[in-house]
């Protein structure tokens, strides 16, 4: 599977180079991210979310590697297997024995040879080397040999080094003047060798790896390059390729068992797409790509819930990043999916407040938010304000919005306490909702919608403070009745700016309070409280004398 980890601004179409899946995950295990689990609760802090969950890991055609190891576990053979993914499909053998794979390009390579190797320059001339590595630059010239006539091709009885790697097979290197090319010419069965255990787990049952390797075999010679000196890249634009480090016994006993074997529709080898997990359903090719390929059709996976990338999420994305890298003038209002025969999504129309909008492929939205598969919910959670200072015994009013949910509700976390659960919000046509709250004390709220919590609005509470100010003297009451609370009679020459503390003070027991200052200038006086425990300072109206 061609995977494409780019900025959200950037898209990438992924259905170019479609065959080969990562390695998918090895035996059932518990997935590494939170975000995968259904029993961890998710959070996010940011004003609006966007939600995002799904089923399965690639991009759905062809076989599930994750669904042929449920199959192989359950008694399936590997042809059985194969007809399954590729409907309408025969087994056949491969006409082509060798293949010439792309190692490296660039303007410098390091091989080496632990023992004995050769080179062979244009000419045909045949030059004996001595063990150890050799750097060859864009002019690929030997200074111990500098007349040998590029291309050169280099061979051993043993494996040759390119930039670490030991590789079998020929090594032939060519230049343009300018950069280099590294390329393998290996027999088509050992090239397998270093492809399949690097696709799917050799401690996989024998038949999901037979499998495994006839798809790889048949998607290898499905896919020759055309026009280019190699005929197979040795990364994902084929299928990767680790060399010798990537063999194991029971991915070569795979390839031997198979030797030969490709998969056939009307007698021509078939694209034998595969990936890692369907999330219980494959796609088909027309739904995908929009051209029908006749053995790439929507087949039931029932064993792929062995993945632990069967279901995945909540993902919990910034809205107000995905607005802004979208161009889009005003935040996400809406998300309007328009999904295919298997469930995936086909397209994505990105709303904004301001009735502006973007849309997107299913694929364009997998590449750019780096989803696992177009298998997706969307939904959209806002909540504002972010923050707001209250007086106490006043109320604030909480909005916002949530689309693609049928219900969400409020949680709350006062001063002191965990949280709580607030009360279910009740959702107009649209998705928005508006609830008034009267906390307290500073109290935060965010949305909960099964395992996702979203949001945060933080209400601070301030103390209210009456007090009456004559000549220099204030008294006065909180509300609520704080003991011990800090008070301060502060004086200014207009009223507005350069407040000075002239007295000061403390509650008593019921919240009430009394000072002077001990000198009665002319200005403006106030009293300010500091009670703590969760509530913010308070003041009270300014009197003039």
């Amino acid at each position: 599977m061609r995977r494409c980890a780019v900025p959200l601004g950037a898209f990438c179409l992924l259905l170019g180079g479609l065959g080969s899946s990562l390695l998918a995950a090895g035996p059932p295990a518990a997935p590494a991210t939170t975000s995968s689990s259904t029993a961890t609760v998710v959070t996010s802090a940011a004003p609006s979310i966007l939600v995002v969950s799904g089923h399965g890991w690639g991009h759905g055609l062809g076989l599930s590697q994750w669904g042929a190891y449920g199959y192989a576990k359950h008694g399936w053979t590997f042809d059985k297997i194969l007809a399954h993914y590729y409907t309408g499909t025969t087994l056949g053998p491969a006409k082509v024995s060798s293949v010439r794979v792309l190692l490296s390009s660039g303007k410098k390579v390091t091989l080496e040879s632990p023992g004995p190797w050769s080179v062979v320059d244009a000419t045909g001339a045949k030059t004996p080397l001595d063990p150890g590595p050799l750097v060859l630059k864009a002019k690929l010239a030997i200074a111990s040999h500098p007349d040998l006539q590029p291309p050169l091709t280099f061979a051993a009885a043993q494996p040759l080094l390119v930039k670490k790697t030991a590789y079998r097979g020929r090594i032939k290197v060519s230049s343009d003047g300018k950069a280099l090319q590294v390329i393998d010419t290996l027999p088509l069965e050992t090239y397998l060798k270093g492809v399949v255990p690097a696709e799917m787990p050799s401690a996989w049952p024998p038949e999901a790896l037979e499998a495994q390797a006839v798809a790889a075999r048949s998607y290898a010679l499905a896919n020759l390059t055309a026009g280019k000196a190699f005929d197979l890249y040795g990364d994902t634009r084929s299928q990767v390729f680790g060399g010798v480090p990537a063999e194991s016994p029971a991915a070569s006993a795979a390839v031997d068992a198979t030797k030969g074997q490709v998969v056939l529709y009307n007698g021509k080898v078939a694209n034998t797409l595969f990936f890692s997990t369907s999330g219980g359903r494959t796609a088909s090719a027309a739904e995908a790509t929009g051209i029908a390929v006749p053995y790439l059709v929507p087949v039931a996976d029932p064993y792929d819930t062995a993945s632990p990338y069967h279901d995945w999420g909540p993902m919990l994305l910034d809205a107000g990043i995905v607005a802004k890298e979208l161009k889009l003038a005003s935040p996400i209002a809406d998300l309007q999916a328009s999904s295919g025969p298997s469930g995936r999504v086909k397209s994505l129309t990105v709303v904004s407040d301001d009735e502006s909008q973007v849309t997107m492929t299913g694929n364009q939205v997998r590449g750019a938010l780096e989803l696992r598969s177009t298998w997706f919910t969307p939904a959209l959670l806002q909540l504002l304000p972010r923050s707001k200072t209250i007086t106490y015994g006043g109320a604030v009013s909480l909005t916002g919005r949530a689309r693609g949910v049928e219900t969400v509700s409020l949680e709350e976390k006062a001063f002191g306490l965990g949280w709580a659960p607030a009360g279910e919000l009740l959702l107009d046509g649209n998705g928005a909702f508006a609830t008034i709250v009267r906390p307290q004390t500073a109290t935060q709220y965010r949305l909960a919608w099964g395992n996702v919590r979203a949001g945060l609005a933080k209400i601070a509470v301030a103390v209210r403070v009456d007090a009456t100010i004559q000549h220099g003297a204030a008294s006065g009451t909180t509300r609520p009745a704080v003991a011990n609370a800090a008070v301060e009679l502060q004086w200014s020459a207009d009223g507005t700016t350069g407040w000075q503390t002239v007295a000061t003070s403390t509650t008593d027991a019921s919240g009430a309070f009394a000072l002077t200052a001990p000198g009665a200038d002319p200005g403006s006086y106030r009293a300010r409280v500091a009670p703590g425990h969760g509530l913010a300072p308070g003041l009270s109206k300014i009197s003039c004398c």
